[in-house]
């Protein structure tokens, strides 16, 4: 007997995933069509006025930061900025950063916590306009609720950084301690800190350059190259005009050497 197929209707004013038990009954044509059908693109659940350069220059960086990084010593840490997370049932949210280790590293539009099979690691928050202590508490106990082993806050304007680690026994977070001025990160085996109004990440005591310094970096090696080439070919044409003159002055004394040749030839003639 071929079974009824299971529906799940998408409420565009609160887009959700469907609960586990339903998703586990759907075929994967099925969940495809989910997947499809949840939006990448929309105001995040709990609505933020647009923050400009200085909030997104920041998030930015953070990603390309760590995703370099990982990419660089062979690690599948998937990174990504307010990417939409769909838990089963659950509201969507969209942190400014998240990352998610041991798992394929492609683009995304969105995140599934069951077609995953897996949650979010970390989540990560950059503010710059001004928020309650209220608001962020909301921030925090929703990170908290979806099971989010870690969860950072960057507050760009007041040069502050704060970091939360779940309880061993899932009650909520916990602060996580500062060492150094630093805090660490077991899911991305790095410490953050803060420089200047820079979020930046460490392993050991370096710090890990931003792609614009790697960038920097890579310019100024191209320039340095560019230069030697332009020494190098400034001393290939000097050698190349002082092997010329050289060649010039041995034809002349071999001109000069035929002719006293020629000469004494004729002397030795005219005795005979």
């Amino acid at each position: 007997m071929q079974r009824a197929p299971v529906t799940w209707v998408i409420d565009p004013d609160d887009p959700r995933a469907p609960p586990q038990e339903i998703w586990d009954r759907m075929t994967p044509e099925e969940r495809q069509r989910v997947l499809d059908a949840l939006p990448s693109e929309l105001e995040i659940s709990e609505p933020r006025p647009p923050e400009g350069d200085f909030h997104f220059n920041a998030k930015v960086a953070a990603r390309d930061t760590l995703g370099g990084y990982f990419q660089s010593i062979g690690k599948r840490v998937y990174v990504a900025c307010e990417l939409p997370i769909y838990t089963p049932d659950g509201r969507m949210v969209a942190p400014d950063l998240i990352a998610v280790r041991d798992v394929e590293v492609k683009e995304r539009a969105c995140w599934s916590v069951s077609a995953e099979g897996k949650g979010v690691d970390l989540a990560l928050d950059i503010l710059w306009n001004e928020r309650s202590q209220e608001e962020l508490e909301v921030d925090i106990a929703r990170c908290a609720s979806l099971g989010i082993p870690e969860y950072f806050v960057f507050d760009r304007r007041n040069r502050r950084l704060r970091g939360y680690r779940l309880a061993q026994d899932g009650a909520g977070y916990q602060p996580i301690a500062r060492h150094a001025g630093r805090l660490t990160s077991a899911v991305l085996d790095l410490d953050l800190g803060v420089e200047g109004d820079r979020l930046c990440f460490y392993y050991a005591l370096a710090r890990l350059p931003e792609p614009r310094e790697v960038l920097a970096r890579f310019r100024a090696m191209v320039n340095d190259l560019m230069a030697l080439r332009e020494e190098a070919e400034q001393r290939l044409d000097e050698a190349e005009e002082r092997l010329e003159e050289a060649q010039q002055r041995a034809d002349e004394a071999e001109r000069r050497l035929a002719e006293a040749l020629a000469e004494l030839e004729c002397l030795r003639r005219e005795r005979g």
